[in-house]
């Protein structure tokens, strides 16, 4: 799929977690997950069609963090805030790219993300 064809789309799913390690236990047990570490605090996860991640972090009501691609993140940081979203992260590069964060309109924290 190309950028274009990503573009706004549900890309990736982080969910905090208080142990990694157990988390990574029952999902690769439960269901056969792989994984990949990104240092001490950061897990991916691949189901076989989808990524996400498992941070270190203070497990919280709402669950996953739900993650959209951008071809153009700076476009869509300001279509987010057009549309009454506000961001509580700004731009932040991390490996694999940039992303923010924002909440919508009910307070749920969404990210977007870009490559490179």
């Amino acid at each position: 799929m190309s950028a274009a064809d990503r573009h706004h789309r549900i890309d990736y799913l982080e969910f905090a977690v208080t142990s990694i390690a157990a988390s990574r236990r029952f999902f690769g047990d439960a269901f056969g997950w792989t994984f990949q570490d990104y240092g001490p605090d950061y897990c991916e996860f691949n189901d076989g069609r989808l990524t996400g991640g498992f941070f270190h972090g203070q497990a919280k009501p709402g669950g996953a963090l739900v993650v959209v691609y951008s071809s153009d993140l700076t476009a869509t940081q300001a279509a987010v805030e057009r549309s009454g979203g506000r961001v509580v992260k700004p731009v932040f590069a991390f490996p694999g790219g940039r992303r923010f964060h924002f909440t919508d309109p009910d307070g749920y924290e969404w990210a977007a993300w870009t490559s490179g």
